[in-house]
């Protein structure tokens, strides 16, 4: 094989591996529906926060099932911190929940670009920005407004969050930490390019508590 045939070879292998991603070559069964996956959320955090050990997951069978194609429930953005795992919080096994995690639960394009993979083909019909108590990321954006390196990225997005509770009473960072995760919400509702299916999507921000392992949810 000449270099000029191994060239046209990689690139419609390259090409065929663009092509499965965009169409999605999972199939996936009909969605769970917004309400149906907040409820499975709602009753798995409720499980991780009074249980002392977490329930057994059948993990072989799970991975296997698993392996051609994934079908999760619902979408979190969830911060890097790692006490703060989706999947534990919320008492599910692998391939149940599409995960994006990033220091202070902020959204990029990256982000928007996986949410909308995730609800258009495989079907997700709910997105949880997940924020938590004591939030490093947080706290630094609250200390102030510049930090080193990359990390003053991260201060630099969560500042809209400082501003919104700034001089209202109580603990500042736990208060922009709930800011933080409505904010983004908004920012994926605004941003995020669903088309016909963004009637059948909810958005919904959260906040987890590291002392009680419960996820607190807004109000109705």
């Amino acid at each position: 094989m000449n270099i000029r045939s191994k060239l046209t070879l990689t690139a419609a292998v390259s090409l065929a591996g663009l092509m499965s991603f965009v169409l999605g070559a999972e199939h996936p069964a009909p969605s769970v529906g917004a309400d149906a996956a907040l409820a499975k959320l709602k009753e798995g955090n409720a499980r991780f926060a009074t249980s002392k050990m977490s329930s057994s997951k059948p993990t072989a069978a799970k991975r296997d099932e698993t392996a051609q194609g994934q079908h999760p429930f619902a979408i979190i953005l969830g911060c890097a911190d790692s006490r703060t795992a989706p999947e534990i919080v919320f008492d599910q096994n692998i391939g149940d929940l599409f995960v994006i995690r990033t220091a202070g639960n902020l959204v990029d394009d990256h982000g928007l670009g996986s949410i909308e993979y995730a609800v258009e083909h495989l079907g997700v019909r709910l997105i949880v920005v997940m924020g938590h108590s004591r939030c490093g990321a947080v706290a630094a954006a609250v200390a102030g407004d510049s930090a080193p390196g990359h990390v003053q990225a991260l201060v630099r997005d969560i500042q809209p969050a400082v501003k919104a509770v700034k001089g209202q009473s109580g603990d500042a960072t736990e208060l922009a930490v709930a800011a933080n995760a409505r904010l983004m919400a908004d920012e994926i509702r605004t941003k995020v390019e669903l088309g016909d299916l963004a009637k059948e999507v909810k958005i919904v921000p959260a906040v987890y508590d590291l002392a009680t392992g419960k996820v607190e949810w807004p109000k109705e």
